[in-house]
């Protein structure tokens, strides 16, 4: 009996080790536009912003593990990520903090209440937004938003003290899937039958002291209940804001999931987006009431870029021909990579596309996927990469066009090509995108330590 009983304290003593290993370090930077900017997310927009129905926020929680190797979750509430902004950040972030580019991950919530910008020229998720003074505003808060972020980061690493971290999740039923299927064509409508995924999964991090310093949530689903003249971070925003409520003192941070064809519903009226807020919130409570799953160490994180493929790009003589159905959005895109093409430059044939991974010894395993990756992309690596808790998450790193699986790819629609008539890439994607992706999340998880 002795004997099970000290075997029983050192495991116990080994697990409370292992779950104070950490230290823990939040922070967070409004980042709400001062200047009556235009909006993202919806081209039929004929002006720019007029208020605030709540204030936009960065996020950052840092990590350290016992060996020393740090992560930080950067969440944003914007429409996406900019790659010419994770490339900035990389080069400041490594030299003033030794901070590697596999150790940060940025994710947007994807709401469409905030500012259309650019960063080093580049635009957001649309190609064209707004008339052309609007360019020196983007431009201005792009340099904003850097800079905003880096010291975010740093202020985060900066507040690093023991801490545990444990792992939860619920489900929350707002979110449906938004291809209908209607006599053989797919509509931007609630389809109840279509593939979904419900799960809310939770990281909270509990300070030495007992209290709750931050909590790190995730769901699949469009930022789109709103689609008024305010700045707000929808649903996802009202969310965090009831979190932080609830725990005096703590950071609420969302990650947005695979939600490229997820839809809030009903949506429509800021009523609703408070009111999916608050149930978003619930579920993040019923989370942190079920049984604590204790996160272990050690840090290991992989960022790579696999080569995608476009499909086979139309010949100019095609696009000249798409070019004279001008204003449509399908002329205007042929118009874009016709300009290219007189520029001397060649269409792009691939794209260098960022997948990250990062596990939490055999705690959690957590996938960055970038664009607006639809559902199928989690449902089938949960599916397949058995063991630890798996959490997968778009949105990250680089948002340029949304990432179809093969199946809506085939079945055609918005998410599938219809999309890619806002963005400067040619588009659509091959039928292989699903393939090297999926394929790439599975390479490097094998390549970390078993």
């Amino acid at each position: 009996m002795k004997i099970v009983v000290l075997l029983l304290l050192t495991f116990t003593l080994a697990l409370h080790a292992t779950e104070t290993d950490w230290k823990a370090g939040a922070a967070k930077a409004r980042i709400t536009p001062q200047e009556p900017m235009w909006m993202a997310g919806y081209s039929s927009r004929t002006k720019p912003a007029e208020g605030t129905a709540l204030d936009l926020f960065a996020k950052a929680l840092a990590l350290e593990d016992a060996h020393g190797q740090h992560f930080v979750f950067v969440t944003l509430d914007l429409i996406g990520v900019p790659r010419t902004l994770r490339t900035a950040l990389e080069k400041r972030l490594e030299e003033a903090y030794h901070l590697s580019p596999d150790a940060f991950l940025l994710n947007a919530s994807h709401t469409h209440c905030g500012p259309e910008y650019r960063v080093a020229g580049k635009t957001g998720i649309f190609a064209e937004f707004g008339p052309p003074e609007q360019a020196k505003l983007a431009e201005a808060y792009g340099q904003f938003l850097e800079d905003t972020l880096f010291k975010l980061v740093g202020a985060a690493i900066a507040q690093l003290t023991p801490a545990q971290l444990t792992y939860h999740h619920a489900r929350c039923g707002f979110a449906m899937n938004r291809r209908l299927p209607v006599e053989g064509v797919f509509h931007n409508a609630p389809n109840p039958e279509g593939p979904v995924d419900q799960a809310v999964p939770v990281l909270r991090v509990t300070g030495v002291d007992g209290q709750i310093r931050a909590i790190l949530f995730g769901y699949a689903c469009h930022n789109t209940t709103l689609s008024f003249y305010q700045w707000c971070g929808d649903y996802a925003g009202y969310a965090q804001e009831a979190i932080e409520a609830a725990h005096p003192g703590a950071i609420a941070l969302f990650v947005q999931g695979c939600a490229g064809d997820q839809n809030p519903y009903p949506r429509g009226k800021i009523e609703l987006a408070q009111f999916h807020g608050r149930t978003l919130a619930t579920a993040v409570e019923a989370a942190l009431t079920s049984t604590a799953q204790p996160v272990s160490g050690p840090l290991e994180k992989k960022l790579v870029d696999v080569e995608i493929d476009f499909a086979p790009a139309p010949s100019r003589a095609e696009l000249d021909e798409q070019a004279r159905a001008k204003p449509t959005w399908p002329g205007r895109h042929a118009q874009r990579l016709l300009d290219q093409l007189d520029r001397g430059e060649k269409l792009p044939e691939h794209y260098a596309y960022p997948v990250q991974v990062v596990r939490f010894g055999h705690s959690l395993t957590f996938v960055g996927l970038a664009g607006e990756t639809v559902v199928d992309y989690s449902l089938r690596l949960k599916r397949e990469i058995a063991g630890s808790p798996m959490w997968v998450a778009g949105y990250c790193n680089d948002v340029m066009a949304y990432i179809p699986s093969r199946r809506v790819l085939e079945e055609g629609g918005y998410e599938a090509r219809d999309a890619m008539n806002f963005s400067t890439l040619p588009g659509p994607w091959a039928p292989n995108v699903e393939e090297r992706i999926v394929g790439e999340v599975h390479t490097l998880l094998r390549s970390l330590t078993p």
